[in-house]
């Protein structure tokens, strides 16, 4: 399987698992739920690095811990873009956001332990 489509099928667990245990994240269909991932994967790899970059100066004076928070503004502004596009992904709120990041990392780290090397 490519690997690209296996970052993609763990986004999209991970995504789904933060719907089922955050109140505050919510989702129309599987089917927005794989477009979000897709986003999702966009946001990450063009967005995140550029706002690391800037903000690297808060996230060494907090030892890391600003990652938390940018991860939720990335986790927010992907609902945010799918509403846009018109897709039903929605994030209710900065704390939805935050716990809701906190999941995708956790169930991505666990997921991608299965995903093979290039």
């Amino acid at each position: 399987m490519n690997r690209w489509l296996a970052k993609w099928i763990v986004n999209t667990l991970a995504l789904w698992a933060a719907a089922i245990l955050i109140p505050g994240i919510s989702y129309g269909n599987l089917l927005s739920l794989i477009v979000v991932a897709l986003l999702f994967g966009i946001v990450n790899t063009f967005i995140k690095p550029v706002v690391k970059l800037f903000s690297l100066p808060f996230i060494i004076l907090t030892l890391g811990l600003f990652t938390l928070v940018i991860n939720a503004l990335l986790l927010w502004l992907t609902a945010g873009l799918a509403v846009g596009l018109g897709v039903q992904f929605y994030v209710h709120g900065f704390w939805a956001a935050f716990w809701g990041a906190i999941i995708v990392s956790i169930v991505s780290l666990i997921l991608s332990i299965f995903v093979p090397e290039d």
